[in-house]
């Protein structure tokens, strides 16, 4: 069980990568048939949890992200949140859980010394439109390049060379460092040759980031400890029961890979 109050009551420096649209199955299969041995080298045992998005795209996943909710496991019983807005009076929160006095996490942990850094993947991230400030704007640093975006078949090289960068300039503070990973977004078709977007085309995906995000989280923990947290803000229906894209309570929309661990 993690303890977050402790993690921000010592400063330690947290890392919160979202694989933009990346499906559970996708993301198992990938790791039950070695696609991705860098990052099942680091993973917890047993690799992947299942876990149900609280957002059916993008922004709506993120806004949660950022309010304090993290997918859920698929059952009733839920273990004690990481960190949560400050509840009503009547309501108790397990100690291990973070309590911030903000209308967001960010917010909340400017307080405790923090400072939040996004390198953003997709166009929800880009400002290139009005709604593309809208996550942006939440924090106090905030990076996005075409190159970073998914029609780039080597984005998630350019991502964590910036985050890497970016990190190394504020090592001597706790930092909350946000990498919005566009690969396993649409298009991903050009991963197996541009035969159009599917999940085994999500997989090879997957399997281009992994040791690009391995390589993010081994160089960061080389010199101090963090908070890594991983998962994805939905999953992407590829023709199953006749259904295409998100934004949809299918599934495979619903279903997401999450992994968190201190290293």
């Amino acid at each position: 069980m993690i303890d977050a109050a402790e993690i921000i009551r010592t400063q330690t420096s947290i890392l919160f990568v979202t694989l933009d649209s990346l499906r559970y199955d996708a993301a198992r299969t990938a790791y039950d048939t070695g696609l991705t041995p860098h990052l099942a080298s680091l993973l917890p045992e047993g690799g992947w949890e299942r876990r149900q998005t609280p957002g059916t795209f993008t922004l709506p996943a993120h806004i949660a992200f950022f309010s304090g909710f993290l997918p859920k496991l698929p059952r009733p019983e839920q273990p004690p949140r990481l960190w949560e807005c400050r509840p009503p009076a009547f309501k108790t929160v397990p100690p291990q859980t973070f309590i911030f006095d903000a209308p967001n996490l960010l917010a909340g942990l400017a307080q405790y010394g923090y400072r939040s850094i996004c390198v953003g993947g997709v166009t929800y991230f880009s400002r290139e439109t009005p709604l593309g400030s809208v996550l942006p704007d939440l924090f106090d640093e905030d990076y996005w390049r075409p190159e970073f975006c998914s029609p780039e078949p080597d984005s998630t090289r350019h991502q964590v060379d910036h985050a890497l960068e970016i990190a190394e300039h504020h090592d001597g503070s706790p930092v909350y460092l946000f990498v919005n990973v566009s690969a396993t977004h649409v298009p991903h078709g050009h991963y197996l040759g541009d035969s159009g977007d599917t999940a085994a085309s999500q997989q090879a995906a997957l399997a281009y980031a992994d040791a690009h995000l391995a390589r993010l989280i081994t160089t960061l923990t080389v010199r101090k400890r963090w908070l890594i947290i991983l998962c994805a803000d939905h999953g992407d229906a590829y023709g199953e029961d006749g259904y295409h894209g998100r934004g949809i309570a299918h599934p495979v929309v619903m279903n997401v890979p999450y992994a968190a661990m201190v290293r």
